[in-house]
C-alpha cells in the first residue's frame, strides 16, 4: 500500500508528526513531506533523523497557494496542523477559525485539486457537544471533511477523506503530564483544575494506530474513534507523584476557560449508527441529499443510546495509571534525568 508513495503530514513537526516518522521512516514510502511554519522545529527534525526520505516544506495552511503547491504529487495526507490549546482558542477564537476551519478548507481543497488518494483529518473529542472555540472549530472542520468527501472531484478520482477523533494524548506538547513533571522537578504545587475531571488516556502510539486503522478501513466521510480508558486529573497527579517519589502539594485552581468536566468521543446520535469494530468505532457519513422526502424509512433511528465519554468508559485506578505512564518513553527519559 505504501510502496513508492508520497505521504504528507501537515503540522508534521508536532508530537503526532514525530510519532508517524518513528513508524514510517523504514517503510517503503518514497517520500515523507513535513509541512509546517516552524523552521526551528524542522531544522531540529532534519538533524535528528538525517534521512533522505524526508522533505521539509515551510508554509502555512492559512495560505492556499502555499499548501496547494506543497501538495503536488502527494498520494496520502495526514492533516494534523491545528491550534489545539483550549484557553488560547478561547481568548483568540478568530485565530482558531483561521487555522482549524479556514486552514482545513485550504488543505482539503488542495487535496481535491491534486487528486490525493487518501486523506485522514485529525480531530478531537472536544468536537463532540462542543462548548469551547477549539471544539467548535474542530466540529466544523469535521463537517468540511464530510462535505469534501462528497465532492465530485474526489469521488471521480475514487479518493477517500475520513476523520479520526482522539482524546488527550499522554505527554504530548503542551499537555498536563509535562506540566506536572515540570512542577514536580521545580518543587512547585501540582496545579489541578478539578480532581474529578476525567480525560481519555491515549498514547502517541495509539494516535498513530488510530490514523492507520482509519487509513486502511475508511469509507468516504467516515469518522473513527478508538476505545480508550480514562482517568481523573486528581488520580493522574497522585500517580505522577508516586512515580517520581515526590511530596509536592496538590493545589486546586478550578476549571480553565472552556473546559468540560468530561469529554466525549461519540455523541448519542452517532452511537445510534456507529459500527463496533473491536477496539474502534466507525461512524458512517450520512450520504442522503437535501431531498429528504425521497428517503423513506419504516422506523426512525432510536436515539436512546448513551454517548461514549470519559465518564462512562473504563476508569483507571492510580496503579493502572502508573503502569500506563511507565510504558511511555517520555516518562522513562524524565526518570533517567533525575
Amino acid at each position: 500500500m505504501f510502496k513508492n508513495k508520497v505521504l504528507m503530514i501537515t503540522g508534521g513537526t508536532g508530537s503526532f508528526g514525530n510519532a508517524v516518522l518513528e513508524r514510517f521512516l523504514d517503510s517503503d514510502l518514497e517520500e515523507i513531506r513535513i509541512f509546517s511554519r516552524d523552521e526551528k522545529k524542522q531544522e531540529d527534525m532534519r538533524i535528528k533523523y538525517k534521512n533522505e526520505k524526508l522533505n521539509f516544506l515551510i508554509g502555512d495552511i492559512r495560505d492556499f497557494d502555499s499548501i496547494n503547491s506543497a501538495m503536488r504529487g502527494v498520494d496520502y495526507l495526514f492533516h494534523a496542523a491545528a491550534l489545539k490549546q483550549v484557553p488560547s482558542c478561547e481568548f483568540y477564537p478568530l485565530e482558531a477559525i483561521k487555522t482549524n476551519l479556514l486552514g482545513a478548507e485550504n488543505v482539503l481543497e488542495a487535496a481535491a485539486v491534486n487528486d490525493v488518494e487518501r486523506v485522514v483529518v485529525l480531530s478531537t473529542d472536544k468536537a463532540v457537544y462542543p462548548i469551547n472555540s477549539m471544539g467548535m472549530t474542530k466540529a466544523l472542520m469535521e463537517k468540511l471533511a464530510i462535505s469534501k468527501a462528497r465532492d465530485h472531484r474526489v469521488r471521480a478520482n475514487q479518493g477517500t477523506i475520513c476523520t479520526t477523533r482522539y482524546g488527550n494524548v499522554m505527554a504530548s506538547r503542551g499537555s498536563i503530564i509535562p506540566l506536572f513533571i515540570q512542577q514536580i522537578k521545580s518543587g512547585l504545587p501540582l496545579t489541578v483544575t478539578n480532581p474529578e475531571m476525567t480525560r481519555f488516556m491515549m498514547s502517541l502510539e495509539d494516535s498513530v494506530n488510530l490514523v492507520l486503522f482509519a487509513f486502511e478501513n475508511a469509507n468516504p466521510g467516515d469518522i473513527f474513534v478508538q476505545k480508550a480508558p480514562a482517568a481523573t486529573v486528581g488520580d493522574l497527579a497522585i500517580a505522577l507523584k508516586e512515580i517520581f517519589e515526590a511530596n509536592n502539594k496538590i493545589e486546586i485552581i478550578g476549571e480553565r476557560h472552556g473546559e468540560k468536566l468530561f469529554e466525549s468521543l461519540c455523541g448519542r446520535e452517532e452511537m445510534a449508527k456507529a459500527k463496533d469494530m473491536g477496539g474502534f468505532y466507525q461512524v458512517p457519513a450520512d450520504y442522503r441529499d437535501l431531498n429528504y422526502t425521497k428517503f423513506v424509512s419504516r422506523e426512525a433511528n432510536k436515539l436512546d443510546y448513551d454517548e461514549y465519554n470519559s465518564h462512562n468508559t473504563r476508569r483507571l485506578s492510580v496503579n493502572e495509571i502508573k503502569e500506563l505512564l511507565l510504558n511511555l518513553d517520555y516518562i522513562k527519559n524524565e526518570l533517567r534525568s533525575l
